[in-house]
């Protein structure tokens, strides 16, 4: 069998912007002294006159890309979650958010997966933080296919966009030709009756897994990937719970505030059911390689797995 191939959503990032370049003379890309780790220099490279390195003043070049995007241009401001969430929330929230302004926030090194990094750069509260803010779009892609189709997407789209990217490789799943991209509807990977497990970002492959384990042992599950946390698709999150009774979300961020958070705010109004959240349990993270750690934090399949016949 023939190896599955992976990517990191940061390297998906880049190739984008290149692509979008090419069409869309509006578009500006910031970052913050880190073009070569979140790989918008790649975009450097064919449009420097289009790339503005802010340097380690990441406050600043979401001040700058607000500018922009007052100017009619569409900037894509780029660094690591914890600093483009943690460290610029205040310029994010007053600078972007207050106005509405058409600015792209692309985060990357998000999760667990930055590994090496340890917790400081381990940003687990982002989609927490990045949902609170009025009229934010937040969006978690699972793949290389996703995330360039996400990139696209928030370009297209009018307002300010949160998009959360990764730093690990991770398997393709949606390398079909039936795959469909739209800002606010998740996809239905896999039927099931018994439960569905609602996954976004890198735990997407992870949930898949996990599924077929519980298949070999007579438990059908659905799994939905949502890569739009913000806003939620609550028609399909609502027509679970009703067909299948049991919830189970999954997602390399804390439990609470993220997707896990969503879902159990829309369910306990519209459709109270069991609801069992798998992620990162109100810790830190810790260095360490980033498959081990996701291993540690049984975020990998076989954890999910495990979490999942434990809660049943």
């Amino acid at each position: 069998m023939s190896e599955v191939k992976k990517i990191a959503t940061r390297d998906s990032y880049g190739n984008a912007l290149v692509e979008l370049g090419a069409v869309c003379e509006e578009l500006v890309v910031l970052d913050a002294d880190l073009a070569a780790a979140t790989k918008t220099g790649v975009f450097k490279k064919v449009y420097p006159e289009r790339h503005i390195d802010c340097g380690i003043a990441e406050c600043n070049m979401i001040g700058i890309a607000a500018g922009l995007a007052a100017a009619g241009k569409i900037p894509f401001a780029s660094t690591f979650a914890m600093f483009a969430a943690g460290r610029a929330f205040e310029q994010v929230r007053n600078s972007v958010g207050y106005p509405h302004l058409n600015v792209k926030i692309a985060a990357t090194h998000a999760g667990i997966s930055v590994g090496e990094d340890g917790a400081t750069h381990q940003c687990n509260e982002d989609i927490a933080l990045m949902r609170t803010i009025p009229g934010m779009v937040v969006l978690n892609p699972a793949d290389d296919v996703e995330a360039r189709a996400a990139v696209k997407a928030a370009a297209a789209y009018e307002g300010p966009v949160y998009l959360r990217l990764g730093r690990l490789a991770v398997p393709v799943i949606n390398d079909n030709e039936s795959y469909r991209f739209e800002i606010g509807k998740g996809v239905t990977l896999k039927q099931g009756s018994d439960l569905t497990i609602i996954a976004t970002g890198l735990c997407v492959s992870s949930v898949l897994e996990a599924a077929e384990m519980l298949e070999a042992d007579g438990i059908c599950a659905r799994v939905i990937n949502i890569h739009t946390i913000k806003p939620l698709d609550e028609e399909l999150v609502f027509q679970a719970a009703k067909e299948t009774g049991r919830i189970v979300t999954v997602e390399e961020h804390s439990i609470i505030g993220g997707l896990g958070g969503a879902v159990c705010e829309l369910l306990s109004e519209k459709a109270p059911v069991p609801i069992k959240r798998i992620g990162v349990n109100d810790v830190f993270g810790e260095s360490g390689p980033a498959v081990k750690l996701l291993e540690k934090y049984e975020l990998d399949g076989k954890g999910v797995y495990k979490q999942i016949k434990e809660w049943l």
